[in-house]
């Protein structure tokens, strides 16, 4: 008897994995948009304009890179050593 989707020790359905990628995807380029945005704001309260809008633009890709690693790296290995770790008991 096969396995259903979504069992824990059961094959992944390529959806899930579709929607995990864009959903990233989608989740990068909002990190980047926010700091953006919020750099542009703070440029216009403090006269400094352009720094703060490229500081936004540049730590908005910073942040939303080292989420995309935890996300799609760190994460399906730590769960990748906790199923290895019950099958193992």
């Amino acid at each position: 008897m096969a396995q259903r989707p979504g069992v824990p020790g059961g094959p992944r359905p390529p959806a899930v994995d579709a929607g995990e990628y864009a959903g990233a995807g989608f989740t990068f380029a909002g990190g980047i948009l926010l700091f953006t945005f919020l750099g542009k704001w703070a440029d216009d309260r403090l006269g400094t304009s352009p720094w703060l809008l490229m500081l936004g633009v540049f730590a908005g890709f910073a942040v939303s890179l080292a989420w995309i690693y935890r996300r799609l790296v760190v994460l399906p290995r730590q769960r990748d050593a906790r199923r290895g770790a019950e099958e193992g008991e």
